[in-house]
């Protein structure tokens, strides 16, 4: 799939997103954080109870989430251009932010094939502190809907097949709450700049 696609794909699934999580657009007002490259929720909206598997094998909960701040980006360990990019930039956003708080997390899209294992090697690959997790089909899913996140598995020639995904990041607080969501294209610059400012925000 080329990378040209990967965008127009992504930006369809951002529409489909946009329309099943009409309750973006039901909360913002003027109140909040002023954001340059993101959208901040006035009202914090909860994430629904999840059960999973991180990087090293352990189980991820609800409790993980609390406590610090996260960055979280639904992908996978065999795309092919928008995670590397997106998980690239992530990397960039948190060394330029320097909020050492923050968290980045990589939820798997693809846990048929995304092992702890194989998910430890890849986020490190971008940042040693980044974190992966992985699950049941059923688990992913339930996730994906609590997020508004659009997913659909696409079959390739010879019997491989991809996953065609929104590429929103989505801002938690420390209460693993969604506090805001950013948006391809990213600025890496303006995506900094706006996790500093949100910071006060979110106990960071």
């Amino acid at each position: 799939m080329t990378q040209k696609r990967s965008w127009i794909l992504l930006g369809a699934f951002a529409v489909l997103a946009a329309l099943g999580g009409a309750w973006v657009a039901r909360e913002l007002d003027s109140s909040g954080v002023a954001l340059a490259s993101g959208t901040w929720l006035p009202k914090a909206r909860p994430v629904s109870e999840l059960s999973l598997t991180d990087h090293t094998g352990k189980p991820f909960s609800l409790k993980n989430l609390r406590g610090q701040p996260t960055l979280v980006f639904f992908g996978f360990t065999h795309c092919p251009d928008v995670c590397p990019t997106t998980l690239a930039q992530l990397a960039q956003v948190k060394k330029a932010a320097a909020l050492p708080d923050l968290r980045v997390l990589l939820v798997s899209v693809d846990p048929a094939r995304d092992t702890p294992e194989s998910l430890s090697q890849y986020v490190h690959a971008f940042d040693p502190t980044f974190v992966g997790v992985t699950g049941t089909e059923q688990a992913i899913t339930d996730l994906t809907k609590s997020f508004s996140v659009a997913v659909a598995k696409v079959d390739l020639p010879g019997g491989n097949y991809t996953v065609d995904h929104s590429a929103a990041v989505f801002l938690l607080d420390d209460q693993a709450r969604i506090a805001a969501i950013f948006s391809p294209p990213f600025d890496t610059r303006l995506f900094a700049e706006d996790l500093k400012r949100a910071a006060p925000h979110l106990h960071l």
